[in-house]
């Protein structure tokens, strides 16, 4: 038998597979991974500080560029802790509204997922037909707040602007649309020899392990657990909606890749009924009660959502001022990674890049 001698190896901070700044020390025995270091904090910016500094209202667009593939659900979750603080009521039109655009971000979201995923190991097809269509929703996000990515859409009280003409008829025609497209990207790539070679049996994570490091999503559905705040705890007018939790129990990549899939047609059905009370309800989208120079009482509030990577949360602490005394942002890249070691021993380093690819983080959620 031949002997190998340990060694170790970096792998980033620039690397096209990590995403952003993030360095892996690894600790090798040969082609097989022992041990994963991560090195975070190179992208660090700051923004739970900013937070301190600014306005309420003025923090909305820096929620944009916490995870800025998803942009609308990190509006909403830092709009809603402010909303519980104050006490705020958003109009049921402007909550439809808000849910149509935080659905069809969360399908933004698994596009480009699905799309950069099998771009590292090493499939260029799916990234062109990701891009294709994640570009015409962002199209439509475009009409709503003049921007592509970063939105500053939802904000304390409702939203920026109603809808402008045409949009209902656009929508529709999307959502007839995607069903197909995401249909496509299942025909190519479920049943691929060479993906389910790559995907499974590889990073395993059992339940137990997946809720003790705080995984949420996505990759704690992969594991079997049924938690979805969605439905746990409802928020906006999601406990009117009709809608499935995608869950697998294989607790491999290849499962957390096939939820992805799922909850993109969830996400389809979700915006079909949202879609429908925009068009039946009349009335405003926004409060009229927000005013420029904002001073809630002092106290706290924690709101949580199911953004498209898992639980994001801020905690924000009030003491009477015009901007918050504390802000805490709990975001579900960061908790996510903190199981990537244990899924990656034992393993080679072309599976980390597939087992990093199937965590879905963003460097700007991580480094907050």
């Amino acid at each position: 038998m031949t002997e190998t001698e340990e060694f170790t190896l970096n792998v980033g901070p620039v690397h096209p597979s990590t995403h952003g700044v993030l360095r892996f020390v690894l600790r090798m025995d040969g082609e097989t991974i022992k041990d994963t270091e991560m090195v975070l904090g190179q992208l660090h910016r700051g923004l739970e500080k900013i937070a301190e500094s600014r306005s309420y209202l003025q923090f909305v667009p820096y929620t944009d560029r916490l995870d800025y593939i998803s942009g609308m659900t990190n509006n909403y979750a830092y709009t809603k802790a402010v909303e519980d603080l104050a006490g705020i009521t958003v109009p049921r039109r402007g909550e439809y509204l808000r849910v149509l655009v935080m659905e069809l971000g969360r399908i933004v979201n698994h596009m480009l997922f699905t799309g950069t995923l099998f771009l590292d190991l090493a499939a260029s097809t799916p990234i062109m037909y990701c891009f294709r269509d994640r570009h015409n929703i962002l199209e439509l996000f475009e009409s709503l707040s003049g921007a592509r990515i970063t939105f500053n859409y939802i904000r304390p009280g409702g939203v920026r602007g109603d809808i402008p003409e045409g949009f209902i008829d656009k929508t529709r025609a999307l959502l007839k649309e995607l069903p197909s497209r995401i249909d496509e990207y299942a025909e190519l790539l479920n049943d691929n020899e060479i993906i389910k070679m790559r995907l499974k049996g590889i990073g395993m994570l059992n339940p137990k392990d997946a809720i003790n490091y705080g995984v949420t999503g996505p990759m704690l559905r992969g594991s079997g657990v049924s938690h979805d705040i969605r439905k746990d705890d409802p928020y906006s007018v999601y406990d009117e909606l009709d809608f499935k939790v995608c869950t697998r129990s294989e607790c491999d990549t290849y499962a957390r890749y096939i939820i992805r899939m799922d909850e993109m047609r969830e996400s389809l059905h979700i915006a079909e009924q949202a879609l429908d009370a925009i068009e039946r309800l009349q009335g405003p989208v926004s409060t009229s009660y927000f005013p420029r120079i904002f001073k809630p009482a002092r106290g706290e509030s924690y709101s949580r959502i199911e953004a498209p990577k898992g639980e994001l949360g801020f905690y924000i602490v009030s003491d009477g001022s015009e901007h918050p005394y504390r802000v805490k942002i709990r975001s579900p890249s960061f908790c996510n990674l903190m199981a990537l070691p244990q899924m990656v021993k034992g393993l080679k380093i072309s599976d980390l890049v597939a087992v990093f690819g199937i965590v879905d983080i963003c460097l700007g959620d991580v480094d907050r």
